[in-house]
C-alpha cells in the first residue's frame, strides 16, 4: 500500500503566523482538515503447489461367447425317371424341395422328349450352439499425486497413487 503525501493548501489570509493547512499532521488546529489517501495493489501469481500424472494401463479378461448359429444343408438327391414328355417341364418348387428336371433327346425313328432323371434339391435347417473364449481388453486409469519441489514419478520420487478401474461391459 501506498500513502500519497497531503496536498499544501494556501494559507488563509490574515493568519500568516500559522502554518500552512494540511502542512503538518497532527495538528490541534481545529480549521485544520486532514486528508489522507490509501491505495491497494492486487497482484496475481502462480504458485505450483503440486502435479498429476494420468496414465493408462490396458488389461485383458476371458468372456465366453454362447451363441446359438443357424446353418443350412442342403441334400441333392437324383431321381431316375426314364419317362417320355413332350414338352421340357419347368423349374418346379414343392415346399422345401426344388425340383429341376434333366431332359435328353434320343434319336429313335421319330424325335421324342425323354425325361432322364429330376434332381431333388432339399434344404434342411439345423441349429448348433457355437461356444469360443475371446480375450476382451479393458483399460484402468493411475493417478499419481506428485507434491511440488519433488521430482516427479519418473525420476522415482512418487508418493501416493490412486487406481480406478472401470471394465465396459459386454
Amino acid at each position: 500500500m501506498e500513502a500519497k503525501p497531503p496536498q499544501p493548501e494556501p494559507t488563509r489570509p490574515g493568519n500568516d503566523s500559522g502554518p500552512p493547512r494540511g502542512a503538518r499532521p497532527g495538528s490541534t488546529d481545529p480549521d485544520v482538515l486532514q486528508l489522507l489517501a490509501e491505495d491497494a495493489t492486487v497482484e496475481l501469481e502462480t504458485v505450483e503447489t503440486g502435479r498429476v500424472r494420468v496414465s493408462t494401463v490396458t488389461h485383458t479378461r476371458d468372456h465366453l461367447i454362447d451363441q446359438l448359429l443357424a446353418r443350412t444343408n442342403v441334400e441333392v438327391k437324383r431321381v431316375p425317371i426314364g419317362r417320355v414328355i413332350d414338352a421340357i417341364p419347368p423349374v418346379r418348387d414343392d415346399g422345401g424341395l426344388t425340383i429341376i428336371p434333366i431332359v435328353e433327346e434320343t434319336l429313335v425313328v421319330e424325335r421324342r422328349l425323354v425325361l432322364k432323371e429330376e434332381v431333388h434339391i432339399q434344404r434342411l435347417q439345423t441349429t448348433e450352439r457355437y461356444q469360443e473364449t475371446v480375450q476382451l481388453r479393458h483399460q484402468t486409469a493411475e493417478i499419481t499425486h506428485v507434491p511440488a519441489g519433488q521430482p516427479d514419478a519418473t525420476q522415482g520420487g512418487a508418493t501416493g497413487s490412486i487406481t480406478e478401474s472401470k471394465p465396459e461391459e459386454t
